[in-house]
């Protein structure tokens, strides 16, 4: 097992990590920038070392940054959390070519699964069901209009280097296509400096499902069920739960295989998540593979009472999974991401100090963050301040108690996404587990008319 290891992130799942290690008997060092000086992964870890000014490029980005505050402190690990460089294979194989082991996937693996194109292939190859499309990235628009109208309208042009919602452009017909497809490439090359796109069927009502991946050096591959990540705003998930209110076991079940088949297509170390959606007819299709944590880790975690950042630990250190099958479910869970945002302002960020800070408590409620009463939020970073989880008996209890939890979180000298999560959660059709991707879209003006 590790002596030390290094945190390569900050805010919550920067102190997450922390725990876990500290569990397994492992020392931690803290990175943080002169921006997040007073955070608490730093006041918490055995030791820390500032890596550099606010500006994420210039400090959690900076790869030697890293490896010598590793160096100089005697870690001879690294984990990275999710976001920054953690699916960064330069960064995966640097750690590696420094002896120092990468708490991950390996750089082929986050490569492979990185690039679109190549991960649809590699699916394909192992018979696990794809969105129709394009075979890889396209250049000609008149040769991808063609294809497009072969497949049927509307598609959606995505770029094959992205994610997080960039370079991504839906055409309705052959009129909107072209213009569309110079768009999604203009926004690729700008986004992730490579232009190269694909064309999919576009999916008019779809779930996002995604199926939690681990993966050992002894071979072992298994699934940890489902979560559903629907609801989301421009492609950004706002509230996950587990089971999603359209699984049945055996829609579990082939879905689970199918993700369990394209993990061991690549012989996947570590924890990962393969992204599917769920069309209305039952029908699914894989979407992309994330090689890293995932911030909605905890609804598994509770789901199953498996330790996922430990499982990551140990089987980086080598060791096989704990669990070698699917645990049964227990009960239902919901997350919701607390951000420092003003939904009424357009999501607008909401940077400061935090006057108040009571959080929930209570039978099956969880919190994880980094926030506290006289923190301040810095202006530099994702605005996530915390993540709000419960666990019920079932889903009727879990949204009572996640409503209830919502309402008794206090925070001000900040505006935050409270508020609006606890109207969604009181929505008609969410509550009665009648939704998909575009939930928000249709739904977000009426939820932001009602009274406080």
């Amino acid at each position: 097992m590790f002596k030390k290891v290094l945190v390569a992130n900050r805010g919550e799942i920067a102190l997450r990590v922390i725990r876990a290690c500290r569990e397994l008997g492992i020392q931690t060092v803290a990175v943080y920038s002169e921006a997040d000086r007073e955070s608490l992964h730093v006041r918490f870890a055995d030791d820390d070392v500032c890596i550099g000014p606010a500006p994420a490029r210039e400090s959690y980005l900076r790869i030697p940054r890293l490896i010598a505050a590793a160096e100089i402190t005697g870690a001879d690990a690294i984990h990275p959390g999710y976001g920054f460089l953690a699916e960064n294979a330069e960064f995966a194989e640097t750690c590696v070519a420094s002896n120092i082991t990468f708490i991950g996937p390996t750089a082929h693996q986050i490569r492979t699964m990185g690039d679109k194109a190549e991960a649809r292939r590699t699916m394909t190859n192992v018979g696990v069901p794809i969105v129709p499309g394009t075979p890889g990235p396209v250049d000609d628009p008149e040769v991808a209009l063609e294809f497009a109208k072969g497949i049927g309208f509307p598609v959606i042009i995505k770029a094959a280097a992205g994610g997080g919602g960039k370079g991504m452009r839906v055409a309705k017909d052959a009129e909107d296509f072209i213009r569309s497809f110079g768009l999604a490439r203009s926004e690729a090359l700008s986004a992730f400096g490579n232009g190269e796109v694909y064309v999919e069927k576009y999916l008019a009502k779809p779930r996002h499902i995604e199926f939690q991946i681990l993966g050992d050096q002894h071979g072992n591959v298994i699934h940890l069920g489902e979560r559903d990540c629907s609801i989301q705003r421009r492609h950004q998930k706002l509230i996950e739960e587990a089971p999603s209110p359209a699984m049945t076991p055996e829609l579990r079940a082939a879905m689970g295989d199918a993700a369990v088949k394209g993990a061991k297509a690549i012989d996947y170390v570590g924890a990962g998540t393969i992204e599917m959606l769920l069309d209305e007819d039952g029908s699914f299709y894989f979407m992309e593979m994330n090689t890293r944590i995932q911030v909605e880790h905890p609804v598994t975690e509770m789901l199953t009472g498996v330790d996922l950042v430990k499982e990551q630990i140990r089987v980086a250190a080598g060791e096989p999974l704990s669990v070698t099958s699917t645990p049964a479910l227990r009960g239902h869970v919901i997350e919701c991401r607390i951000n420092a945002e003003d939904p009424r302002r357009g999501f607008q960020p909401s940077p400061g100090r935090i006057e108040v800070f009571h959080p929930p408590g209570g039978p099956g409620v969880r919190l994880d963050t980094h926030a506290y009463a006289g923190y301040t939020v810095p202006p530099y970073y994702d605005s996530l301040i915390a993540k709000l989880i419960v666990q019920g008996n079932n889903r009727e209890e879990a949204l009572r108690r996640m409503h209830m939890a919502l309402e008794s979180f206090i925070i001000e000298g900040i505006t935050t996404t409270t508020g609006f999560l606890a109207k969604v959660i009181e929505h008609p059709q969410f509550r009665e587990g009648n939704f998909d991707t575009k939930f928000l879209e249709r739904e977000l003006q009426g939820i932001l008319k009602e009274p406080n």
